[in-house]
């Protein structure tokens, strides 16, 4: 629809956009607590199974010291800190559209977060045990007041899921919109070695090609895809 010429047709290119659907759970510290930007922003989390799930490991904590009041901006003064329950093997994939013929315009996003009822189950069962969590004995000492979800939010389950749909956002992981496969495939876009199927002298390289967002932060696998194409690259793969 913006009349740019069809060199290939793939139509995998921009679908199963992928990635970690995650909420935030923000308390506020005591007075007394420190709320030092500089302090580890993240020192460990925990990774589990969701209850009746057949994917291991699909589901993840990750407490961060560093919540903001309004959960964006960088410049809003810390309150204490957030534990971020998030799906590391989300059902649901979005896409990724051109908007322009001008490479400068963001293009459109549509990530289709917790449209699967699979993935709405699993980050309210996570969303459930952080407050659980949030609620041991332990954290009395060092939390003053839970600032999100609000009691009302979690009253029933379709209140929780309507906070959820409100708050669901991105972990910077965004993956599979060029997904790597074999040409059999409709959806997939380039080959083992990187190669656009049906195109010579043309690769894409990064964590677009994967089929699927891993179970990790996407960084070092990214890294790792380039330089193992870049083997390919030398041996003429």
């Amino acid at each position: 629809n913006l009349d740019i010429p069809v060199v290939q047709h793939l139509p995998g290119v921009g679908q199963n956009l992928r990635d970690h659907p995650q909420v935030m759970v923000t308390v506020r510290t005591k007075a007394e607590q420190p709320r030092d930007w500089r302090m580890p922003r993240l020192n460990t989390a925990l990774t589990y199974t969701a209850s009746g799930s057949h994917l291991r490991n699909d589901m993840i904590l990750i407490p961060c010291s560093n919540a903001m009041t309004d959960g964006v901006n960088d410049d809003s003064p810390p309150i204490g800190f957030w534990i971020v329950p998030s799906i590391y093997l989300a059902a649901g994939a979005g896409t990724l559209r051109l908007t322009s013929t001008d490479p400068h315009v963001q293009p459109a996003l549509d990530y289709n977060y917790l449209v699967e009822p699979f993935d709405l189950v699993r980050l309210r069962e996570g969303v459930r045990m952080t407050i659980d969590l949030l609620n041991h004995a332990a954290f009395a000492e060092i939390i003053e007041a839970r600032v999100a979800p609000a009691d009302a939010d979690l009253t029933t389950d379709a209140a929780l899921d309507q906070w959820m749909l409100r708050t669901v956002t991105t972990s910077h992981h965004s993956s599979g919109t060029c997904k790597m496969g074999p040409a059999a495939d409709n959806m997939a876009v380039v080959d083992q070695f990187g190669n656009v199927h049906g195109i010579d002298n043309l690769r894409v390289v990064d964590a677009s090609i994967m089929p699927d967002c891993i179970r990790a932060n996407t960084n070092v696998t990214s890294m790792v895809i380039g330089e193992r194409v870049a083997d390919f690259i030398q041996q003429g793969l």
